[in-house]
């Protein structure tokens, strides 16, 4: 398992956890010296707050500073905003999770969600692995830092490494977010799946919720959601079939099972 480390620049990301990850950051601190004001690379007043800034810049340092190279993100915070306190939602959520159909025995995957997901996740259905999937080290390290069990891998989902193979449940809770085409997602899904696995695909606010994040996050949400007969002939050429299809104004829920 790689590790993401941060050495003695704690203070400016706490070394929370171990990563499942594609890549390994190092920072590799060599003489020590009072931290300063981090301070952002290249981003006008109006984007500042649109990114999360972990490190202070990456020009050459003076003799004796501790050398950090500049991180930033992109803002997912509309996943926690789609969170809202009510029983109409609550419902929403459970009957997401449902669909999944999860086991003791089961490996899951969650791609792109949000933390209070995760959490009714873990809380409701105990699994065998919990793989959490995200473009966000802050989101990742927040649910690590939670659940030291849960794995959790920084990355893009057709990249996911097959030692996590096989997969009995994919939650696709942003799928929107995703920079492919359904055909290369399920190409792949195809490939880590076992038979009789579920891809469930969803959004709490349905297409209208959609429409407002898009006009807000054009950075971030890149797709609409797929409508009936596009999922059924992407999901018949990879040997999934489309067993549960809700498209209302407040949910959009899509159920495939893999048919191989």
């Amino acid at each position: 398992m790689h590790s993401l480390s941060f050495t003695s620049s704690s203070a400016l990301l706490p070394s929370l956890f171990a990563f499942d990850s594609s890549r390994l950051f190092s920072f590799q601190p060599k003489k020590l010296f009072p931290l300063q004001s981090p301070k952002l690379v290249s981003l006008s007043q109006s984007n500042v707050s649109r990114y999360r800034a972990f490190s202070v810049s990456s020009t050459s340092p003076p003799e004796g500073t501790v050398s950090v190279v500049d991180f930033h993100e992109k803002d997912w915070s509309f996943l926690e905003s789609m969170e809202i306190e009510s029983t109409e939602h609550t419902q929403k959520i459970e009957n997401i999770i449902n669909a999944g159909e999860i086991s003791e025995s089961s490996k899951v995957l969650v791609s792109f969600s949000s933390e209070a997901f995760v959490d009714r996740l873990v809380e409701s259905s105990p699994s065998q692995l919990l793989l959490i999937i995200h473009d966000s080290l802050f989101v990742l390290a927040c649910v690590k830092e939670k659940y030291d069990k849960v794995k959790c891998w920084q990355g893009e989902l057709i990249y996911v490494p097959e030692k996590w193979s096989p997969l009995d449940v994919v939650f696709l809770y942003f799928l929107p977010a995703l920079p492919f085409e359904l055909d290369e997602v399920f190409k792949q899904l195809s490939q880590r799946c076992s038979s009789g696995a579920r891809v469930v695909i969803s959004h709490p606010q349905g297409r209208e919720g959609l429409k407002q994040q898009r006009k807000e996050f054009s950075d971030v949400i890149v797709s609409d959601l797929p409508d009936d007969s596009t999922l059924r002939n992407v999901a018949k050429k990879h040997s999934f079939e489309l067993t549960q299809f809700v498209d209302e104004q407040g949910l959009y829920l899509a159920v495939l099972k893999s048919s191989k």
